[in-house]
Formats: C-alpha cells, structure tokens, sequence
C-alpha cells in the first residue's frame, strides 16, 4: 500500500491529498529518511510524521487490504513517541 494512501487509511491525516502534499514537503519521514508518498509500506516500518504542533513517530503493525473501520485503524500502527513542538512552523502568523 502507497504511504500516502496508509496515512489515510490508519486516519494519522484526514485527507490523501494532505497526506501526499505532507510527503512532498518532507514532513513524512520512513526509517530516518524523506519520503515519497509511493513509498509501499511494509509491517515493522517507523514512520515520523510532523504535524504543525507536534512530531510523532509511529511503527506499522499492520497494511490493510483495503479500507477499514475507525476503530480498526487504530490497531493498523503503534505510536513509539509523541513531542509537543511549539515552533516547527516558525513563518506562521500568529
């Protein structure tokens, strides 16, 4: 399954699209290193997702086959680390 379309599927984003722009900025990051959203996940991988507040670092348990439940997608990764980040968008108006 394409990291983007994973993203979306375990609900760690909302939207594919967001998911793939996320990607191409480089704020998806798999085994230490930038990310295409083409990338095929595979079990046992450590993703490091940036979000404009915090910065988590998940492990993938599990790729689906295709779309699931919101309860199931929870079960889908296992978060390894979560930092609250104050800063990471520093042109932001505020």
């Amino acid at each position: 399954m394409r990291l983007d379309l994973f993203l979306k599927t375990s609900r760690l984003v909302k939207q594919r699209s967001l998911a793939k722009r996320a990607c191409d900025g480089g704020r998806v990051k798999v085994g230490g290193r930038a990310a295409k959203a083409s990338h095929h996940v595979h079990p046992g991988e450590r993703l490091r997702i940036a979000y404009p507040t915090k910065v988590v670092e998940v492990e993938v348990v599990e790729v689906p086959e295709g779309n699931v439940s919101r309860a199931r997608a929870r079960e889908l990764y296992r978060v390894l680390s979560e930092e609250r980040v104050d800063e990471f968008w520093p042109d932001r108006a505020r």
